[in-house]
Order: structure tokens, then C-alpha cells, then sequence
């Protein structure tokens, strides 16, 4: 017996196409940019500077302020019209401290 058999060979498929490369955006910042933090600081600032100037009209109201709390108010005023949130931040919270401690000097006798 004879057999006769025939190699069939698979149709050859055209290479398959590569799936197409996405390429993932940028990865965003991890934190806030260096204009959102100033920003931040900025606006901290102002509102410490707002606690000042309530505390100095509570000091003068009672006829305590003293005039180093006035000058340290003056210069948080020009520090944030300047931009400049460290300087502000440290004046205001000094023009804070002593317009409070004028107040707490009121608890004192007067002298003589």
C-alpha cells in the first residue's frame, strides 16, 4: 500500500501589527508650584496682618498702645503692598504681640 501524502503547509498570516504605543502625558507636579506657594504665603500673611490691626484698634481703644506696635503695623502694611510674605508675616505678628501686651499692662497698677 502505498500512501500518498501531501505537506500542506499553513497560509502564512501577515505579521501582526504592534499594538499602537500610547504615550502616557506628563505626569503633573507632585506638590503646589512655587507661585501657588507663594501665593499661599502671601495670603497668610494678610490675614495675620488683619489680626494685628484688630488687636491694635482693641489696644488703642483702651489707650494702650504702645508705639513700637504701631510702627510694627506700619511696616506689615508695606510688606504686603510689596509682596514680600516673610517680612510681613514677622512684622505683623510682633505688632500683634505687643498690641496684647499693652493690654495685659493694663492689669498693672499705675505708677506714681
Amino acid at each position: 500500500m502505498l500512501l500518498l501524502a501531501a505537506c500542506a503547509e499553513a497560509p502564512q498570516q501577515p505579521p501582526a501589527a504592534s499594538p499602537p504605543v500610547v504615550q502616557a502625558p506628563p505626569a503633573a507636579p507632585a506638590g503646589p508650584t512655587e507661585a501657588e506657594l507663594k501665593a499661599a504665603k502671601l495670603e497668610e500673611a494678610r490675614a495675620l496682618l488683619a489680626q494685628a490691626e484688630t488687636d491694635i484698634q482693641r489696644a488703642r481703644a483702651k489707650r494702650a498702645l504702645w508705639q513700637k506696635a504701631w510702627e510694627d503695623l506700619v511696616a506689615a502694611r508695606q510688606a504686603v503692598a510689596a509682596g514680600d510674605a516673610p517680612r510681613a508675616t514677622r512684622h505683623a505678628q510682633r505688632a500683634s504681640e505687643l498690641a496684647l501686651l499693652g493690654l495685659e499692662q493694663l492689669a498693672y497698677p499705675a505708677v506714681q
